[in-house]
C-alpha cells in the first residue's frame, strides 16, 4: 500500500486515469483531472511560501473544492487542519491560533453565516486566506510542476498528515495528529471491510472535516478509485435524488439518515445501493433488516471509532443482522482491543493510534477511550456506557463540560450541569439543569451565539439545587436517571 497521500493520488491517477473521481453537480473530475488540480494548488501554496510541515486549515462544506484543497496541501508537504463548519467565530479562531495555521481555505456564506467575518482578525495575522473557488493558476505559474512533484516526493509515511480537533472532557479541544501511514492505514482497513472497489460510487454526506468523511470517505476513494459524490448537508430530497441520478452504491451515515429514508418509501429508484456503514447510536435489528429489504443495501455494517484512532472495530460482510445490531464489530486496522478489568473501559493500541495531541508529549501504549464495553468470545465489541459524560448528537460527539463553561459565564447562573437525553431523531440531545433566576430563552440565546448548533441544549430545567456528593461534585447520574 502507498503510504503517503501524494503517492496514493499519483497511483490512483495512473490506475484509474479517465474514470470519474468526483461528481459534484456540474463539476466532473477524472482521476487525472484531480491530480492536475491538486498539483496546481500545491504549486500555488509553494509560491505563497508554504514550507513542509506548515498547517493548512480548511473551513468549508463538502465540495470538490475541499478535496482539491486538502490533497493539494498534503502534496505540498503541509499538514491538513479540517475545521468544523458548524463552529462559531470564537471556536474557529481558537483552532486557527492553536494549530498555528499558515493558510486558511474558507467558503463564503454557508448555512446563513459568513465564517470569515466571524473570525477574530488578530487570528488571521500572517495567515493567507484563500476562498474555496479562487483561481490559483496565476500564482501556480511561479512554480514549475517539477518542484511540486519534488515536494510531494519529500513527504514521508511518518510525517504528520492531519490534525483533527476533538473536544476533551475538560471542555478544551485537542488536536489529534496522525501520520500519512496511519491515515491511509485506517482508510485501507475500512475499504477492506466494506469491499469497496473502483466500481463504487460513494455519496459522502458525512462532513469532510470529520474523520468519517475525510479518512473513511476521501481517502477510502483515493485508495480504490471509487467515485466521490459530495453532499454539503444532509437533505432527504437531495440525497434520494443523488442516489437515483448518480447510481450511488456506498452511503455511510448515522442511523437517523436511513430511518429518514425509510419514511419516504418508493419515491426514488434506490436499487443501486449496496453498502451502508453506520454507528454512533444504537442500531435496532429491525432497522438493519429494513435497510436490506426496503433500501436495497446488500451489506449493512456497524463500526466503532474515535478521532484519535478513527476506525477501531467494524463488522464484516456476511455478519448476521443480530451481530450488526448488537455489536460494533471486531478489531481492524491492526488494533488490539481489550477491556480494563477494573473499570470496563475500552482501551486500544496499535500502529494506527494517533501520534499524539498537538503540543503534548507523543502518545505511547494503550489509548483510553473513555467508553465502557464488553468483548464476546469472537472479539466483537459491544458499547455499554461511557466513562466520560460525552454524548452523541446527530453523529457528533458533544462534551457537556464545554457547554457548562459557556453557561457558567451567563450572569445569573449559580450552578449548571448538562447531560445527554434520548432523542428519536438525533440519538441524544443536551438538557441543561440550571440554578439561577433566568428564563429558558435567556440561556438558549446566550448559547446560540457561542456554540455550534449540535452543542446547543435542546431543553432547560431550572432547579433550586443540583444533587451533589459529599465532596460537592454534581451527581449527573441522578440527573440522567430523572
Amino acid at each position: 500500500m502507498t503510504a503517503t497521500t501524494p503517492a496514493a493520488l499519483r497511483t490512483a491517477a495512473a490506475r484509474f486515469g479517465a474514470r470519474e473521481a468526483i461528481a459534484d453537480g456540474p463539476a466532473r473530475l477524472t482521476w487525472q483531472d484531480l491530480l492536475d488540480r491538486v498539483e496546481t494548488t500545491a504549486r500555488a501554496l509553494i509560491a505563497d511560501g508554504l514550507q513542509p510541515g506548515d498547517r493548512v486549515a480548511i473551513c468549508a462544506p463538502n465540495t470538490h473544492h475541499w478535496v482539491v484543497a486538502a490533497l493539494g496541501a498534503q502534496y505540498a508537504a503541509g499538514a491538513l487542519v479540517p475545521v468544523n463548519t458548524r463552529f462559531t467565530g470564537p471556536e474557529i479562531t481558537d483552532v486557527l491560533v492553536r494549530s498555528r495555521a499558515r493558510v486558511l481555505f474558507i467558503v463564503g456564506e454557508f448555512l446563513g453565516v459568513d465564517r470569515l467575518a466571524s473570525i477574530d482578525p488578530a487570528a488571521l495575522d500572517g495567515v493567507t486566506v484563500i476562498h474555496m473557488d479562487d483561481d490559483l493558476s496565476a500564482l501556480a505559474e511561479r512554480v514549475p510542476v517539477e518542484a511540486a512533484r519534488a515536494r510531494a516526493d519529500s513527504v514521508t509515511p511518518d510525517q504528520v498528515s492531519d490534525i483533527l480537533f476533538t473536544s476533551g472532557t475538560t471542555g478544551t479541544s485537542k488536536g489529534a495528529m496522525s501520520a500519512h501511514r496511519q491515515a491511509l492505514g485506517v482508510a485501507a482497513a475500512w475499504v477492506e471491510c466494506g469491499e469497496v472497489t473502483e466500481a463504487d460510487r460513494y455519496l459522502i454526506v458525512n462532513p469532510f472535516f470529520h474523520s468519517f468523511g475525510y479518512k473513511a470517505g476521501i481517502l477510502a476513494a483515493l485508495l480504490t478509485g471509487a467515485a466521490i459524490v459530495p453532499q454539503a448537508v444532509f437533505d432527504l430530497d437531495r440525497t434520494l435524488e443523488l442516489v437515483e441520478r448518480e447510481r450511488i452504491t456506498v452511503l455511510p451515515g448515522s442511523p437517523t439518515i436511513y430511518q429518514t429514508m425509510l419514511d419516504r418509501p418508493g419515491e426514488r429508484d434506490l436499487s443501486s445501493l449496496r453498502l451502508a456503514v453506520t454507528g454512533a447510536a444504537p442500531v435496532p435489528v429491525v432497522l438493519v433488516e429494513r435497510m436490506r429489504s426496503e433500501l436495497s443495501f446488500r451489506t449493512v455494517l456497524t463500526a466503532y471509532g474515535l478521532t484519535e484512532a478513527v476506525v477501531v472495530t467494524m463488522c464484516r460482510a456476511g455478519d448476521p443482522a443480530e451481530t450488526i445490531s448488537r455489536t460494533s464489530g471486531r478489531a481492524t486496522a491492526g488494533f488490539e482491543v481489550r477491556i480494563d478489568e477494573t473499570t470496563s473501559e475500552i482501551v486500544v493500541r496499535g500502529p494506527n493510534v494517533m501520534l499524539g495531541y498537538l503540543d503534548e508529549p507523543p502518545h505511547e501504549g494503550w489509548l483510553h477511550t473513555g467508553d465502557v464495553g464488553a468483548l464476546d468470545a469472537d472479539g466483537y465489541l459491544t458499547i455499554t456506557d461511557r466513562l466520560k459524560d460525552m454524548y452523541v448528537c446527530g453523529g457528533f460527539n458533544v462534551y457537556p463540560a464545554e457547554i457548562e463553561q459557556v453557561i457558567a459565564r451567563l450572569p445569573g447562573v449559580s450552578a449548571c450541569a448538562v447531560v445527554g437525553v434520548p432523542d428519536e431523531r438525533l440519538g441524544e440531545v443536551g438538557r441543561a439543569y440550571i440554578v439561577g433566576d433566568l428564563s429558558t430563552e435567556d440561556v438558549l440565546t446566550w448559547c446560540r451565539d457561542r456554540l455550534a448548533n449540535y452543542k446547543l441544549p435542546r431543553s432547560v430545567e431550572f432547579r433550586a439545587e443540583l444533587p451533589r456528593n459529599a465532596t460537592g461534585k454534581i451527581l449527573k447520574r441522578m440527573l440522567r436517571d430523572a
